[in-house]
């Protein structure tokens, strides 16, 4: 959990990467961020991930237990990869909804899925994870992928899950994690700070974002951190898998 510090002008830091800014002008400059990086994302993720995001985004879905005719939200669903799948597991009786603060990374999905022929069964909403727009006791599942690091108040935007989640609903949390091996942890970080930058430079002429995109990694609570988070909302029976050594951890937790 971020600890806010005071700025000269006594209003709440937060974590941007590796700056403290304003909390008022994170959600900004994230913004800006997936604003550059929305038309190329699919792509990037594969070349930076070399294809893997697909294998856990796989397991996250096995992991769900989604079954037809439930109701499923996808937080910063960006271009849309699990709610497709969602979309196909719930049928004609189910209802997915795809929900991204940024509007540019909304489009994007909203195109590639409508592109695909993926509608009916599936809606699109601009949303902030903190104050999400549905009514309490809504969803059988809530899922956010490589998108609560980017949240300003991490703790706000899990209560709020909790809160749109039916009893016995289930939260799935996929993000970048801590790796286990100090070994692997140093040769990750040679990779996330030269080689991600670098191909975000090449590809998208933005080497900044993928630079902010590293850090902000850093930053995230750990796997245990994050697991605590969950249970001091209100979630049970919390757990988490680590996947490719703790680069990527999956947290799932059930709501009473």
């Amino acid at each position: 959990m971020n600890d806010p510090r005071k700025n000269d002008s006594s209003e709440p830091t937060t974590h941007f990467g590796f700056q403290d800014v304003p909390e008022s002008r994170k959600a900004e400059k994230v913004a800006e961020v997936f604003h550059s990086v929305a038309a190329k994302y699919d792509l990037m993720n594969d070349l930076l991930s070399g294809g893997m995001h697909r294998l856990w985004k796989r397991f996250t879905i096995e992991l769900s237990g989604v079954r037809s005719g439930n109701r499923v939200l996808d937080i910063a669903g960006g271009t849309g990869d699990l709610a497709r799948q969602f979309s196909r597991i719930v049928g004609d009786t189910g209802e997915v909804v795809l929900a991204d603060i940024n509007a540019s990374m909304l489009k994007v999905g909203r195109d590639r899925l409508l592109d695909r022929g993926v509608s009916g069964n599936i809606s699109f909403v601009q949303a902030d994870a903190e104050k999400l727009p549905f009514p309490d006791n809504h969803f059988d599942c809530v899922t956010i992928a490589f998108g609560l690091r980017n949240v300003t108040h991490k703790d706000a935007a899990i209560a709020s899950m909790l809160r749109v989640l039916k009893p016995g609903g289930r939260l799935l949390v996929l993000e970048f994690s801590k790796p286990k091996s100090s070994l692997l942890s140093k040769v990750y970080d040679t990779y996330s700070f030269n080689f991600m930058p670098l191909v975000g430079k090449l590809v998208t002429n933005d080497a900044d974002s993928y630079r902010y995109l590293a850090e902000s990694i850093r930053m995230h609570p750990d796997q245990d951190t994050l697991k605590a988070m969950m249970l001091d909302a209100g979630f049970d029976r919390v757990t988490y898998h680590n996947m490719t050594g703790g680069i990527v951890a999956l947290h799932r937790g059930i709501k009473p």
